[in-house]
């Protein structure tokens, strides 16, 4: 059996945690075996969740954007050989919170990484896995700047607001080139976008 591998993508504060886990409650009650996950790091991964933590640690402003990129790489690399293809390989619908969307957006859009390099790193690192379906919410920095107040913010959050309007910028990008990618407005009501979230998961992973 082969499973269906289904993508969340969207800026700081875009609903993404919350949506993906009313569509794997939504699944499971459907009957469907479903394994929800996250990037970077991952469900049952040590190794990418320590990873994880060094990326997202606010103390960690010296950074270097190459450094950032192969961490999430490696992070990625581990979380698909040991989480997301055994599951898939045992027929499980993988939901995962941001994948190699949000690499492209952020180290290759906001941080002007070259591009062409990271896919071809990328590809191997995971392995040239693709997604079936992803699902991407968008918002604006202004507006997701108005969600964060008085909540803690990583090292990312705390980026400059031009580095976030870039970062929208290259998903939008994708958003427009990929065929297995679906925008959908951020703003709204939980209620609504769930259900045109429902709509397009039905066309792949419906009973």
């Amino acid at each position: 059996m082969v499973g269906k591998f289904i993508v969340f993508e969207g800026g700081e504060k875009s609903g993404k945690s919350t949506q993906i886990k009313l569509l794997a409650d939504y699944l499971q009650k459907q009957g469907k075996s479903v394994l929800l996950t996250r990037e970077p790091g991952g469900t049952g991964s040590v190794i990418a969740e320590k990873i994880r933590e060094i990326i997202l640690d606010k103390s960690h402003k010296e950074m270097e954007a190459r450094t950032e990129l192969l961490l999430f790489l490696a992070a990625r690399a581990q979380h698909v050989a040991e989480v997301v293809s055994p599951a898939l390989e045992q027929g499980k619908i993988v939901l995962c919170d941001r994948f190699d969307g949000s690499t492209f957006a952020y180290q290759g859009a906001a941080r002007q990484l070259d591009l062409a390099e990271i896919k071809n790193i990328n590809n191997w690192a995971k392995q040239d896995l693709e997604p079936d379906l992803v699902i991407y919410l968008d918002i604006s920095p202004e507006e997701a700047a108005d969600r964060l107040r008085g909540e803690k913010h990583d090292r990312l959050d705390n980026e400059r607001k031009e580095f976030h309007q870039a970062v929208r910028a290259g998903y939008l990008e994708q958003a427009e080139e990929n065929k297995n990618w679906v925008k959908m407005s951020a703003i709204g009501s939980i209620e609504d976008i769930f259900e045109q979230i429902k709509e397009e998961v039905n066309k792949i992973a419906g009973s």
